[in-house]
Parts: structure tokens; C-alpha cells; sequence
């Protein structure tokens, strides 16, 4: 594919280099060789990009030139997603169904579906066009989902939930199994409180392996438009997720926990049931929140504070040893 070709796709402007040039793959900037094409998102890895061997480099408006030709863009690090979707295209599934997959004679499937081997469609479900279900996909009674649903083997969707469109879960991913409440007798057994409502999914949403997602007792646990769920996460029953956030690794939502629009959850932090993470908060690795966070705030330690605050007394930790033997020291003297 021509350099200028790429740049028009990515809507970048090329400088110091041939239109010509023949581009076959993309790579990082540590990697990259002749013939393909990088980015510069960090500027720590400026230096980088002057010695770089790759063809060309995906750079800001504003960066500095270099020997090798640039594609000026204002968000680097996108184009760059751009570009591999451009040489690096996902498997296609064609229309089927696998003669072992077992579909409910009430179902309703789109035209275009592909149905893997195993999967299992329950009764009353609906899902709208060009749904790819691959092997082992279980998909209980009464769930309506809409157009360009992908889901990879083992995913499950539990009774009565509701996905919108262009809905993407990765393997092994539960939505809708009953959420964690139990209530407790005089004898001190505990008692399964039922958990009837289902979750409701908006478009755009996708979902990484081995995350679950709980049905409520009441009211309901919904995720909207844009968000993605990366591995091993778990929201809990009544959480409302909304727009546009990240969750990764390991996060942990307890019950009722809201989050707002934008908001980011680093790897295995922690949110108290109830609580809720404003609009683009911040809550950086393993930090426990136990109380509400102000949207655009950024928050770190358990319990989470402001993340500057979090800063200074960390920095202290490792001189406490220090300031207590100073202190043992100053009573002794005084005593």
C-alpha cells in the first residue's frame, strides 16, 4: 500500500518523505523496519524516533522533524489503531449453522448469523443481523440482542438481558448470572435473596474473557454505549456503568456502585458498594474506594485519596523507619 494512500485513509499529512514508498505492515518504534510503519504517542520515545528504521512515523502536529517521513496527525496513537485495522483484518465467519447447535424453535435469529458448533439459543430470544455466536455460545431464554453481536466460545448471556447493537464479548464472558446476596437468620445461615432483574447493555460495548456481569434484586445493572471491560472484571448486581468508560484488569464494582461518563479504572482497583466515580475521574492501580470521587479527579491508595495527597505520603513511607528510631532516640534523651 502507497504512503499516500495511508495518509489520506488516516486523514494525516505527509512530510519529508515519498508518496511512492510501498508500506507492507505497521510496528512499534523500537521494532520497525523497512517497509513499515510506526508511531511516536509518548515523548519519552522521541529519541527513538530518530533512529527508528522504520519507513514512517505517526507523529503529532507539532513534533519535531526527522530524517525519516512523517504522517502528522493529531492523535497519533489512533491513526495508529487505524492503520492496523488496514493490514491486519479480523477472521470473517460465513452465514451457517452448525448442525449441533441447538436453537429454540421460538427463537429468532437475524439474517447473516453464523452459529458455531454447540451453541444453544433459548426460547423466545431475539437477535438481530449478522451475529456471530462461535462454539459453545449459550444464550438463555428471552434475551433480545441487536445487529453485529459477536460472541466468542463460552460466553454466556443469562435469561431476560438486553444487548444493544455491535456488542462484543470475548471468551468466557458471563453476563447476567445472579448477583451476590444473601440474607442472614437468627441461626446465622445464610439465605439466597433472588436476583430477578436483568442486565441491559448498551451498543458499542465490549467485554474481555473470564468478566462477569450481575443481575440485580432490584433494579438494574446496565452498561451504556461505549464502554469497555477489559479481563477478569467484575460488576456488581445494580451497578450502572455509563458511557464511554475504561474498566481494566481485575477492577471489582460492588453492588450499586455508579460510574460516570469517561471515567478510567486501572488495574485491580476496587469500588465500594454505593459509591460512585464521577464523570473522567481517575482511579489509578490497586487503589480501594470507599467514598464518592469528583468527576475529573484522580484518586490512588486504599482508602483512595487525591492522587498529589496519595503522592506525598507514599514518599514518606520509606522513611518512617528513620523518623521512628529519631523519635525513640528524642524520648530516651528526654526522659
Amino acid at each position: 500500500m502507497k504512503l499516500s494512500q495511508i495518509a489520506s485513509t488516516l486523514g494525516a499529512r505527509l512530510e519529508n518523505g515519498s508518496p511512492d514508498t510501498e508500506i507492507t505492515g505497521v510496528a512499534g518504534i523500537e521494532e520497525a523496519g523497512p517497509g513499515q510503519i510506526t508511531f511516536i504517542a509518548n515523548p519519552k520515545y522521541s529519541t527513538a524516533a530518530k533512529t527508528t528504521k522504520a519507513s514512517a512515523v505517526l507523529v503529532t502536529e507539532d513534533f519535531p522533524a526527522i530524517p525519516t517521513a512523517m504522517l502528522r496527525h493529531k492523535n497519533p496513537y489512533l491513526a495508529f489503531a487505524q492503520a492496523l485495522g488496514m493490514f491486519h483484518k479480523p477472521p470473517t465467519y460465513e452465514p451457517g449453522i452448525h448442525p449441533t447447535a441447538v436453537i429454540h424453535s421460538s427463537a429468532k435469529v437475524g439474517s447473516g448469523a453464523h452459529v458455531g458448533p454447540y451453541a444453544v439459543v433459548g426460547e423466545n430470544v431475539q437477535i438481530g443481523k449478522n451475529a456471530v455466536l462461535l462454539a459453545h455460545v449459550v444464550i438463555y431464554r428471552d434475551v433480545q440482542i441487536g445487529d453485529n453481536f459477536f460472541a466468542h466460545a463460552h460466553s454466556v448471556i443469562r435469561e431476560g438481558c438486553k444487548l444493544g447493537n455491535n456488542v462484543l464479548l470475548q471468551n468466557g464472558v458471563v453476563i447476567g448470572a445472579d448477583g451476590f446476596g444473601f440474607a442472614k437468620d437468627e441461626s446465622g445461615r445464610w439465605h439466597k435473596i433472588p436476583q430477578p432483574q436483568p442486565v441491559v447493555i448498551g451498543d458499542d460495548v465490549e467485554i474481555q474473557s473470564n468478566s462477569c456481569v450481575d443481575r440485580a434484586s432490584v433494579g438494574t445493572t446496565r452498561i451504556d454505549r461505549g464502554t469497555k471491560i477489559d479481563n477478569l472484571v467484575q460488576v456488581g448486581h445494580g451497578s450502572h456503568i455509563a458511557e464511554d468508560a475504561l474498566l481494566a484488569a481485575q477492577v471489582g464494582l460492588a453492588g450499586s456502585t455508579e460510574i460516570g461518563n469517561r471515567a478510567i479504572l486501572t488495574g485491580q482497583s476496587g469500588v465500594v458498594g454505593h459509591c460512585k466515580v464521577g464523570d473522567g475521574a481517575i482511579v489509578t492501580p490497586q487503589s480501594g474506594v470507599a467514598g464518592d470521587v469528583e468527576p475529573g479527579m484522580i484518586v490512588s491508595g486504599s482508602p483512595a485519596v487525591e492522587h498529589n495527597l496519595w503522592l506525598r505520603y507514599s514518599g514518606l513511607l520509606k522513611k518512617l523507619p528513620e523518623m521512628a528510631k529519631a523519635l525513640r532516640g528524642n524520648k530516651h534523651r528526654n526522659t
